[in-house]
């Protein structure tokens, strides 16, 4: 794909009030186009300047839209020529994210000042960036993969710090490196099969078939590890979904509203308050956690709580953690044994509540009917908390979620491409054991190179390009 011949701008900075506020210019007239509206206090034109400068000056409307007595007149002139007084950052291609001459123009924040200065360079000729198409950019002049650029989406849109190291790695072009190690084996023993294919006078591929089963099961290996990563990754983007469990009264709502921090749920002390799902996101200990707080789960004849009880039973099935609050004041009754029944095989904490008041039901008792990991907490004076952050990484992340060379695949597509790429070289190994023609070799480790183009870009079509990029925030 070739390079864009056009320029673009575009706010960079979000529309709202603010101290800056950055306009981005990114294209062969980048410089020329704001070398028109530019006005320096010593005169001198941005296109004579180095790149990785900054000068001061202001932005005022191009000649065409002032007075021909304006123009010339200093900065002071009352002809309403002046927009606003503007930093402007100049970075000369191909040392720039786009590949392509950049200038960044640093205003005065809010939303009305900001338009006014794009307004101002749009009236030189350059049009209105789209969604993400500075990263697109980078993307078509070989400054980064496609990989990278869904990583840049990732750290704007990041909710946590796992989140954000994830995505600061896979920018920094860890997955990419994976992925190049991987196609490049694969690349290298289909040349040598082609080869094969050409000259088999000279080259005997059934002598290699060993090696070649040997290198695939290797590369398999490695794919195998990176999908067994995407359900941590996914959690990590998007948050474990946590859905809180018990009977009325327990304290669900009052532990959703320890967790957040806010009164997010109604407390009270008539049983059967919650009727429907609250939900909210919450950082538990840099752990992102999506809180579902539900209906208390009991018998009852009242229609619209049974609606909410049939709900909390729904997304309790479908959860990736369940923590179930025990009110550890009272007795266990039959509500109590239909949870313990809703929560076998599940990822599970029970939470005995109420710790700070005398404790009826015990540890000892709760193990009777679970073989959960059991907590004592008291979500009215945020007790056990600290127990319960380190009991929620143990389950999800051994512990700890490790930075220094662990790659978490967090993008869906991602894990389609390795998929099919895995699925791919099983049918090498399956050819070889079958004895079948040097050819079918030869497909499938094409297909299986294929499916990896996809995830860096290698391989993949205008349009799934346009779609990527088109769900980007404009600016960027």
């Amino acid at each position: 794909m070739s390079r864009y011949e056009d320029t673009i701008a575009a706010i960079s900075t979000a529309a709202s009030p603010a101290g800056i506020a950055v306009i981005r210019v990114s294209g062969p007239d980048a410089v020329s186009a704001v070398d028109q509206i530019f006005v320096s206090p010593v005169r001198k034109k941005l296109s004579g300047q180095k790149g990785n400068t900054i000068h001061y000056g202001w932005i005022r409307k191009p000649p065409e839209h002032i007075s021909a007595d304006a123009a010339d007149e200093d900065r002071t002139d009352d002809k309403g020529s002046i927009v606003d007084e503007v930093l402007i950052m100049l970075m000369r291609a191909p040392h720039t994210f786009t590949r392509e001459d950049v200038v960044e123009i640093d205003c005065h924040g809010g939303v009305f000042a900001a338009q006014k200065v794009l307004d101002t360079v749009l009236q030189t000729g350059v049009r209105p960036a789209e969604p993400g198409e500075f990263t697109k950019r980078a993307f078509l002049n070989g400054r980064i993969d496609l990989s990278q650029a869904e990583a840049v989406m990732d750290i704007i849109s990041s909710r946590n710090q796992y989140a954000l190291q994830s995505s600061v790695r896979q920018l920094s072009g860890a997955l990419s490196g994976r992925i190049h190690e991987i196609r490049k084996k694969l690349l290298h023993e289909t040349a040598f099969i082609e080869a094969a294919l050409d000259d088999p006078e000279h080259i005997d591929i059934g002598e290699h078939l060993s090696e070649l089963n040997s290198i695939v099961s290797e590369q398999k290996l490695l794919i195998s590890d990176l999908i067994r990563s995407a359900d941590s990754g996914k959690m990590i983007r998007e948050g474990i979904k946590t859905v809180i469990v018990g009977r009325p009264n327990a304290g669900k709502s009052s532990l959703l509203n320890a967790l957040t921090g806010e009164e997010t749920a109604i407390v009270t002390d008539i049983a059967g308050t919650t009727r429907d799902v609250l939900e909210d996101q919450v950082t538990f200990g840099g752990i992102a956690l999506r809180l579902l707080d539900t209906a208390g789960i009991r018998q009852s004849d009242d229609k619209i709580e049974q609606i909410g009880i049939s709900r909390a039973r729904s997304h309790a099935e479908d959860a990736d953690l369940i923590l179930y609050v025990v009110d550890s004041s009272e007795c266990l009754d039959e509500n109590d044994q239909d949870i313990f029944k809703m929560i076998r095989g599940k990822k599970a904490i029970v939470l005995l509540n109420k710790s700070d008041l005398k404790m009826i039901v015990t540890k000892e008792e709760i193990s009777s009917y679970t073989d959960c990991t059991i907590l004592e907490i008291s979500a009215k004076n945020r007790e056990g908390f600290t127990e319960l952050e380190k009991c929620i990484r143990e389950m999800f992340f051994s512990g700890q979620i490790s930075q220094n060379d662990e790659i978490y695949i967090t993008n869906a597509r991602h894990t389609r491409a390795l998929q099919d790429a895995y699925d791919s070289l099983t049918l090498v190994q399956e050819s070889i054991q079958n004895g079948m023609p040097e050819d079918f070799f030869s497909i499938d480790l094409m297909a299986a190179c294929d499916a990896l183009g996809r995830i860096i870009g290698a391989d993949v079509s205008e349009d799934l390009i346009n779609e990527i990029f088109s769900g980007f925030c404009l600016g960027k």
